[in-house]
């Protein structure tokens, strides 16, 4: 039997648990191209280790026509835009015309041209047309669905209603049937996911500023055991709540222990015990601690 524990102590998100669960492949690069062959609109996946406060890991980057999505947090009042590699992929112009573009997203700020809105009905017509066998289908449409249905309570609108910008919806579902995609071939019976730290402050969105966590996600996370206070800045996203509440089986607990105990039975690889695989997922942002989702599989 196979058993996934997700440890969320730096929150979650989606690119992050892509990332994470692509570590336990046995050949990533391979798996990346699987997962570029999906044929969603715009998307691509890429892949490199990083490192973070001594701890190794790998991030996943995914583009939406050749650009990516900058998180925005607001700390000590004032906003601090995010990027991978120190903003080398965000453009001067983009920087300077942020603010006049009309942008809703699930993981960050996007800033593409793009004012295209997308309802649920068009997020699951791109789901069906998806190079993907019919059950990772329906758990992405499934993970979706939590996330329309969030929003639906925080703008008071029908699920059918609720408009989805173009660049923040493709992100979500890229980072959606990446997981679910991961999750399909790994096959774990259970999955535990630990308390889930959303982190604490402000975040800029499309609707101005908003606490932390923002409330699609707090929707999203309503019944979970969650704590924040320790770290300034969005740590858990709507689509990352989304896809740990889909694929959670239980909930709660802090896997400092487990993880450390992987780690080194991974190294040490002791006869007659349950096999471990350990990954990590690299976010894009820097805090005091490192910035990373962490996953254990054990297989009795």
């Amino acid at each position: 039997m196979k058993k996934l524990y997700i440890d969320c102590s730096m929150g979650a998100a989606g690119d992050m648990l892509t990332a994470a669960l692509l570590e336990l492949m046995p050949n990533k690069e391979k798996t990346l191209g699987e997962l570029n062959s999906v044929g969603i609109p715009g998307i691509r996946y890429e892949a490199f280790e990083t490192e973070k406060c001594g701890i190794r890991g790998t991030k996943v980057r995914v583009t939406y026509c050749g650009g990516e999505e900058v998180t925005e947090d607001v700390r000590g009042g004032a906003l601090e835009y995010e990027n991978e590699h120190d903003h080398e992929h965000v453009s001067q112009h983009e920087h300077d015309h942020r603010h006049e573009h009309d942008y809703h997203n699930h993981d960050g700020d996007h800033h593409h041209d793009h004012h295209h809105h997308n309802r649920l009905a068009d997020i699951t017509q791109i789901i069906n047309s998806l190079n993907l066998k019919e059950k990772v289908k329906k758990d992405v449409a499934g993970v979706y669905e939590i996330i329309a249905e969030a929003e639906s309570i925080a703008h008071n609108e029908p699920v059918s209603e609720v408009h989805f910008h173009e660049v923040g919806s493709m992100d979500a579902v890229a980072d959606a049937a990446a997981v679910c995609y991961l999750m399909d071939k790994i096959g774990p019976a259970a999955v535990s996911v630990s308390d889930i730290h959303v982190g604490t402050g402000k975040v800029k969105c499309a609707h101005g500023i908003m606490p932390v966590p923002a409330p699609a996600t707090e929707n999203i996370l309503a019944g979970l055991p969650t704590y924040g206070g320790e770290i300034e800045g969005e740590l858990c996203t709507p689509t990352g709540a989304a896809l740990i509440k889909y694929f959670g089986t239980e909930f709660g607990g802090r896997f400092d222990d487990l993880v450390e105990n992987a780690a080194e039975r991974i190294a040490a690889k002791p006869a007659g015990e349950a096999a471990a695989k350990m990954g990590r997922g690299m976010g894009s942002k820097d805090y005091e601690r490192a910035n990373c989702v962490t996953v254990v599989l054990i297989e009795d």
